[in-house]
């Protein structure tokens, strides 16, 4: 194991040993005025800004992508008007937030090694644009990050402010794929990349957890743990009205496969292949009230399904042509993470099966 990997494990596990009974009600430096139980509110070890967010990402084209990624990493892909931009885990691994801007849109793209979860949200909140960065405290083992505007603190699964000035405020949310390098290239091959120029000096071609993605161990505990799922199991988690409807990749193990489904009183769409390692999901009712019923179209990605007037559909929603062209579908907020996130934060998630 190398050195500076053995010895971030040994920091984080020494952390949550002193720190797992701490009530943050108690510490001074978590202050007061949280809307999640402060006892559960954990210390993750770096510290703050411990691990640095990118504050200023450079983007390469895909030849000019550096050998450490490899097809079977994962991206977060995101495509904002007609710009489109790829963040490998193998970078965010290190530093789980760029604060960045896509499309003329300032975005915070997070992600937590440790729950396996990516998110963009806007940086354009009521107190104006800002950035965040990792405040080094984790709740249910998911990240916190923190804006430098009112240095209040954010859950990135809850997907708002949980305690500061901006408590309880939600920020707007981006749709995002995240799929393998293969499969992102493939879709779009004219995609710009985030560079390992990240003004930090680090091994992006070694993973810093040891065999976390894989173990059945982890860092810091959850609470209700459910294990009805393996832990590490990745899954799209798709949650409306603070419940969460979860679809696993080997419900998808058929080519590109599509579920015209309904949740929460809410007509949704879920698209997905194991094969190319995506799931993403819509509101498949339009603005007019129209509901579309959608059919999956194999091996022509970006375009993932069609719907009954004939309209194909991309990846992140979008009508390409067809009578529909032009048209943007609505997303819920959803997100690929870990099981043991979706049934820490949301108690009894439902599990769909085909």
């Amino acid at each position: 194991m190398r050195p500076i990997l053995f010895s971030f494990l040994l920091m984080g596990l020494l952390f949550f040993s002193a720190c797992k009974n701490d009530d943050a009600s108690g510490s001074d430096a978590l202050g007061a005025g949280w809307s999640i139980s402060q006892s559960e509110v954990l210390n993750g070890g770096p510290g703050k800004d411990g691990i640095p967010s990118v504050d200023n990402p450079i983007f390469v084209d895909v030849a000019e992508v550096e050998p450490y990624l490899r097809d079977d990493h994962l991206v977060v892909g995101i495509k904002v008007g007609d710009e489109v931009k790829a963040y490998p885990h193998p970078i965010l691994d290190w530093h789980e937030i760029v604060n960045d801007e896509v499309g003329g849109e300032p975005i915070a793209l997070t992600y937590c090694p440790l729950t396996g979860s990516a998110l963009a949200w806007s940086r354009r909140l009521s107190v104006g644009v800002t950035t965040f960065g990792v405040s080094g405290l984790l709740y249910q083992t998911n990240l916190i990050p923190y804006d430098r505007e009112t240095d209040s603190n954010w859950s990135q699964m809850l997907m708002q402010s949980v305690q500061g000035q901006l408590r309880d405020e939600e920020p707007a949310l981006f749709p995002i794929v995240e799929t393998s390098w293969a499969s992102w290239q493939k879709m779009y091959p004219n995609t710009k990349v985030l560079s390992t120029n990240t003004g930090t000096t680090r091994n992006y071609g070694s993973y810093p957890y040891g065999d976390y993605r894989t173990a059945n161990w982890l860092l810091f505990n959850v609470n209700p743990r459910d294990e009805r799922l393996n832990l590490k199991e990745r899954v799209h988690g798709l949650r409306i009205d603070n419940q969460v409807k979860v679809y696993r990749f080997g419900s998808f193990n058929e080519g590109t496969r599509l579920v015209n489904d309904q949740f929460m009183g809410k007509d949704v769409v879920v698209v997905g292949s194991e094969a190319d390692n995506y799931i993403v999901s819509f509101n498949r009712r339009l603005e007019s009230g129209e509901v579309l019923e959608f059919t999956a179209v194999p091996d022509a990605l970006p375009i993932v399904m069609t719907d009954q007037s004939g309209s194909n559909w991309n990846i992140f929603g979008e009508a390409v042509d067809g009578p529909k062209a032009g048209t943007q579908l609505g997303f819920e907020s959803s997100l690929i993470g870990y099981w043991l996130t979706f049934g820490s934060f949301y108690p009894q998630p439902a599990i769909f099966e085909f």
